[in-house]
């Protein structure tokens, strides 16, 4: 039994919030606010081309992988990354209507990845893969335990999406990694790619974001955007205990399943998809 099995099987979800995404004002990030704002859309932006990338690289190995558990994760982890790109191309489509640029971001993730794919081996995208995926784990596991953290989402749709992203997140956290060990992948590419990583997923979004205020007229606003700076500063994601999560991943004998998350898998989908869950009305169908 693979490690990644601790949860029970990984469910793909059918669902749309194309209907509750109409409505979404222009910065719709906490009450108002303008660099989380353009920080969600920035990441956002490069989801749909991101997971389409971890599907590929996973399903690679999928014929040098014999624990069937695993096999039957790796599925289930395929399945909810292509919903995932589908509901985020959708959230990208109204955010380019209010002005951001996510359309850009699409294509410059879909270059870059198609650079990766060229001149690097299936086993480096695969530890790519792993390595953003702790990324968005970390993210995750921050959001459904820290009201602050999802505060700054907002109310109402797109705090709802990034709920349901980040439990999904948290249910199939381990897939990849797991694939990573079973095929061979060296300890050595593990930390060299997540060293890697780190630095430049998160200068790369700041690029990102800064060229996105850049185009935003409240921006120029007197004290509209130190306020928001001061305010982000002071955010869940900027906090040590945070980095210190991300940097776990350098240790010689680490695993996704390390911070046991079962209890709070279990928690958010009853609250989400449970009998009165919150999210029911979202779904279009639902498969495990």
């Amino acid at each position: 039994m693979s490690p990644s099995s601790a949860h029970p099987a990984i469910p793909i979800r059918q669902i749309s919030f194309d209907e509750s995404l109409r409505d979404l004002p222009k910065h719709f990030a906490g009450e108002g606010d303008l660099i989380t704002s353009h920080w969600l859309a920035a990441l956002s932006g490069v989801f749909p081309e991101g997971e389409r990338f971890f599907v590929r690289s996973v399903q690679h190995f999928r014929d040098r992988i014999d624990d069937p558990e695993l096999k039957r994760e790796m599925v289930g982890f395929s399945g909810q990354e292509v919903v995932h790109a589908r509901v985020h191309n959708a959230l990208n489509n109204r955010l380019a209507e209010l002005g951001y640029p996510t359309r850009r971001y699409e294509r410059n993730t879909r270059f870059g990845l198609k650079l990766q794919t060229r001149f690097f081996s299936p086993m480096r995208n695969l530890a790519v893969t792993a390595a953003l995926e702790h990324f968005t784990a970390t993210m995750a596991e921050l959001v459904l335990t820290n009201e602050d953290a999802r505060r700054m989402f907002g109310e109402g749709a797109v705090q709802n999406l990034f709920l349901w992203h980040a439990l999904e997140e948290a249910e199939h956290k381990a897939v990849s990694f797991d694939v990573y060990k079973a095929v061979g992948g060296s300890e050595r590419m593990r930390v060299k790619v997540m060293n890697s990583i780190r630095w430049g997923f998160t200068l790369g979004t700041a690029v990102q974001v800064l060229i996105s205020l850049l185009g935003d007229r409240d921006t120029y606003r007197r004290g509209n955007l130190r306020r928001s700076w001061r305010k982000f500063r002071a955010s869940p994601f900027m906090s040590k205990r945070f980095w210190q999560r991300l940097k776990d991943y350098n240790r010689p004998d680490f695993h996704p399943g390390d911070c046991d998350t079962t209890a709070l898998v279990t928690q958010w989908r009853a609250e989400l998809f449970g009998q009165h869950g919150t999210l029911n009305d979202k779904l279009m169908s639902s498969a495990a």
